[in-house]
Parts: C-alpha cells; sequence; structure tokens
C-alpha cells in the first residue's frame, strides 16, 4: 500500500522562486501545494532586506516574471518597496496566500525510501510530508554570521544590518561605520552619508560602480511598456548580446578567448580609472577606488551617487584593513582606532554556489545520501541545474550553474518550468517516484565543465588575486552557466524525459 502525503508538493521558499513556482504549478492545474516560508510575507530577499537606498541593478523590464508583466513600474530602476509590492501582487493574482505557511523554517530534508516522499522537518518540531519537493531558496541563502573579523560581538554601539535595518533609530550626527563595498554597501553609503557626522567606509576590495540610466517614467512611457511585445522585446534586447558572450566563452578556442578576455581587462580598468578620476575629485581616493580586476570577475554595480559621496568633507575610505573590532569601534592594521557611534555591517551572504553553504544531513535522499557530503566531495552539480541523482522528486531553482546572465526572475522561470515538467510527467504515468538518470546527471556536468574552461581560466588565472562569489571555494564557477539564456531556457523546457526514472511501484521498483 502507497503512503500518502499531506501534500503532493511542497515548495520551500516564497521569493521570487517560490511565487513562480507556486504559479506555475498552478497553471499545471497542480493545486495541492504548500509553500513554506521563514518570514512572514512573500518577496524573498525583497522583504527581508529594507535599508536605505535599497532598489534593483537591473532595468525593471528585465526584473519581472514573463507571464505577469507590470506595466506601471515608476522608474527604470524600482526601489525596493515597490519591487516588493510586486511580488506580493503576484502572489495574490495566482492565490497562492491561501497555500503559504509563513513563520515556517525547514530545517531538514529527508527523503523515506519506504513511503516515497520528502519529511520536512521544521524548527518548531514539527515534519510536513509531501510527494514531490522544490527548493526554492535563492541565490542568497542566508547572511553570514561569520566574517572572519575579531572582535565582532564586543562592539558598544549601535549595530545596523541590511536584512535587519532599524529604521526608527536615528543616526542623524552620528559616527558611523560601514564594513563592505558590496551592492548592499553601494547603495546604502550615499543614501546615509547627508545625515550622518562622519561616515568611515572600511574597503577591502574596490567595486566596479558604473553609471545607471535611471530615471522617473512618465504616464506616456507607461502606456508604451503596455503594448504587447515591448517588454518582451527590451528584454530580449539586453539578453541577446549576454547570450552570444556566454555562448562565446562556451565555445571559443581557448587560443582566442584568453588573449581577448586579457585585453578586455585591461583596457576595461584604464577606462573605469578615467572615469573615477573624473568623479571623485581626490586623485588617491580615487586610485583606491579603482579595482585592479576585470568587470566580470566580481559583481558589478550601478549607481549615480556612490563614488560622488566620497567627495563629501565627512566621507573617508578607509583600506588599511581591519584588525578588530572594539566596543568603542574598529581598529585597523595600521593601529589606527576609528571611534564608532554605529557600525554597518554589510558583509554579505552564503551563497548557493558555495559547498560550505550546504550543511551535513540537512538534505538527505534516497539510502542515506547526504547532498553537503557528495558537494564536497564531488563538487557542485546538478543536471539542467536543477536535479541530483541520488535525491528523487527533488528540484532546486537556484542550482549549479544556474545564472545565465538574466534578472533572477527569468531563470527561476525556465528551472520552475522543469520542475513542474517533470511533476506532471510522474502524475501522467502514476510514478510515485522521478529520478534524474546517474548516467545522464554524469553526461550534463561532464558537458557543462568542460563548457566553464574560459570561465575558469578567466577567475582562477587572469582574476584570481579577487575574492569574488563567482568563483567558489574549490576553484569551479558554479555560479555561471556557461551557456546563453535561451538555450538554458530551451534545455529546462524539452529536455529528454527518459532522461528521468519514473517507478509507478514502491515495493518493487517498476520503472514507468
Amino acid at each position: 500500500m502507497i503512503h500518502t502525503p499531506r501534500y503532493e508538493v511542497a515548495v520551500i521558499g516564497a521569493g521570487p522562486g517560490g511565487i513562480a513556482a507556486g504559479a506555475k504549478l498552478r497553471m499545471a492545474g497542480i493545486d495541492d501545494f504548500v509553500i513554506l516560508e521563514r518570514a512572514d510575507d512573500v518577496g524573498g530577499s525583497w522583504h527581508e532586506n529594507n535599508y536605505p537606498g535599497l532598489g534593483v541593478d537591473v532595468p525593471a523590464f528585465a526584473y519581472q516574471y514573463s507571464f505577469a508583466r507590470n506595466t506601471h513600474w515608476s522608474r527604470v530602476f524600482p526601489l525596493g518597496g515597490e519591487v516588493e509590492q510586486y511580488h506580493i501582487d503576484i502572489a495574490r493574482r495566482f492565490d497562492l496566500y491561501p497555500r503559504i505557511r509563513f513563520g515556517t523554517e525547514v530545517v531538514r530534508e529527508q527523503w523515506d525510501d519506504g513511503d516515497s516522499d520528502w519529511k520536512l522537518h521544521i524548527a518548531d518540531g514539527s515534519v510536513v510530508t509531501a510527494r514531490f519537493l522544490i527548493s526554492a531558496v535563492g541565490a542568497f541563502v542566508r547572511p553570514k554570521q561569520d566574517d572572519g573579523i575579531p572582535g565582532r560581538q564586543s562592539f558598544g554601539g549601535k549595530v545596523q544590518r541590511p536584512t535587519s535595518w532599524d529604521h526608527g533609530f536615528d543616526m542623524t550626527g552620528k559616527r558611523v561605520g560601514i564594513i563592505g563595498t558590496g551592492a548592499s554597501a553601494v547603495q546604502i553609503i550615499p543614501s546615509i552619508a547627508p545625515d550622518v557626522e562622519h561616515l568611515t567606509v572600511f574597503q577591502r576590495t574596490p567595486v566596479w560602480s558604473l553609471p545607471k540610466p535611471d530615471f522617473a517614467l512618465p504616464r506616456a512611457a507607461q502606456l508604451l511598456l503596455s503594448v504587447p511585445g515591448v517588454q518582451t522585446g527590451l528584454h530580449a534586447s539586453l539578453l541577446v548580446p549576454l547570450d552570444l558572450m556566454l555562448r562565446g566563452l562556451a565555445r571559443g578556442s581557448s587560443h582566442t578567448v584568453h588573449p581577448l578576455m586579457a585585453r578586455f581587462d585591461r583596457a576595461a580598468i584604464s577606462a573605469y580609472r578615467r572615469y573615477v578620476n573624473l568623479v571623485v575629485k581626490d586623485r588617491a581616493t580615487g586610485e583606491r577606488l579603482t579595482p585592479d580586476f576585470g568587470p566580470a570577475a566580481k559583481r558589478p554595480t550601478f549607481s549615480n551617487s556612490y563614488l560622488q559621496a566620497f567627495n563629501r568633507d565627512n566621507v573617508s575610505l578607509e583600506t588599511a584593513g581591519i584588525d578588530r573590532i572594539t566596543a568603542t569601534g574598529v581598529e585597523t592594521r595600521d593601529g589606527v582606532g576609528h571611534r564608532l557611534d554605529v557600525l554597518v555591517l554589510a558583509t554579505g551572504y552564503e551563497v548557493f554556489s558555495d559547498p560550505e553553504t550546504y550543511r551535513p544531513g540537512t538534505v538527505l535522499g534516497r539510502k542515506g545520501f547526504d547532498l553537503a557530503k557528495f558537494y564536497a566531495e564531488q563538487g557542485l552539480q546538478a543536471y539542467e541545474s536543477v536535479s541530483v541523482h541520488g535525491l528523487p522528486n527533488r528540484w532546486t531553482l537556484c542550482g549549479p550553474y544556474s545564472w545565465t546572465g538574466s534578472g533572477w526572475h527569468a531563470f527561476v522561470e525556465m528551472t520552475s518550468d522543469h520542475a513542474v515538467r517533470a511533476i506532471a510527467e510522474a502524475r501522467r504515468r502514476g510514478a510515485v517516484s522521478c529520478e534524474i538518470r546517474k548516467e545522464a546527471a554524469d553526461a550534463y556536468h561532464r558537458a557543462v565543465y568542460a563548457r566553464g574552461e574560459s570561465l575558469r581560466y578567466y577567475l582562477n588565472e587572469l582574476n584570481g588575486h579577487v575574492r569574488t562569489y563567482y568563483r567558489n571555494s574549490q576553484g569551479d564557477t558554479t555560479y555561471i552557466r556557461p551557456s546563453g539564456f535561451f538555450e538554458a531556457q530551451r534545455a529546462n523546457r524539452t529536455y529528454p524525459l527518459d532522461d528521468y526514472l519514473f517507478e509507478t511501484s514502491v515495493e518493487n521498483g517498476i520503472p514507468a
């Protein structure tokens, strides 16, 4: 007798991926599902982050679902509140709220060979059972708890973090220090600089910060965006050049591609240095703000106010390196103590592409298969970035080699399509188990790894001196899919169903 789980499908996470999965399930006529979300509303990072200046760094027409385009964006690059509301609106449109359990953190995913279902262990001790499982956790899994700086707990002043910003705390007239110059810091720094007495920016690595072609969209532009095909065309205008670049890297000869990469980086760094010198008044500060690595080695940022903030008399750049955090501030390696009232920790996230992000014992598959152990020993890999042999009935929307240069919504749509197609086929066949075949998974990984040779050269050799989450601790480039967006989209919608093994009987494993 086959055990019947509580839900047919469980989705972990109600961010952009979870909303896409829920919408795609409903569109496929699959309504028996639950979305488990640790926060108290939808949106993922757009709900958790609420820091000053929060906004997208890609145009709005490229940061939305193709099945739910918004024609009323107020700006080319919307601010955080508007993006969060967009996700709320889409969740309501597809009636997802009744299917979401908020305040529900999944601490262990365990496949039950006997019942052929997933047991999802919740932080409160309860267990949710589901036949099929979609992990929509996202790219930035959790804020880093250990930034490697001694004395972090000793600071006696106010600590602010991007994911838990206290807007009720008035920083007017305060001495503020911010650790980090990543995407969050680039938005926070110019937003708070006008109000504080002094802002010290502690920089380990300079960031590429390019001009942002942002402006308010008048009513006429919004009407234009409502014309069928306009937003699709605008999105394609961004995707096509990125598609061609990634295809070129994946298929081009190393004898041709590698020298081109080196020349491109040299020219880009030189041009950016000239740009910084035009924007930043102090030449020495400008030099310290100029990266010595290529623009694709770390996530570039876009801002019309970040570099300009360093022209303010109350903003200083500190690059000596942090020795430790003290009760009164930060002490740098040159022995200087920086007295602070407020410390902003913009130190980043644990990312999906690092093996350390996956904790042993948290994702357990068939016959004791441990995803964390597999990734640590064999490297991050997944069939079409979505499915791992040993984890039946489970798909992840943001897996190894998944990002294709598009906005997040575009690629979680394609991976949702992959998962929902497999689930629908299992239902059609009456199968209780659907698992990617090992030979199909291995063949896919060999192909995608071979295509990533030029990316590994770019990140490990040409720019090996810079810390970046595009290169993981194993020296692999599992953040980026070395193929074009359109190829990835097609593959996730049309993969051979025979690459999966469908079992209709739990007892004897008869394939469908």
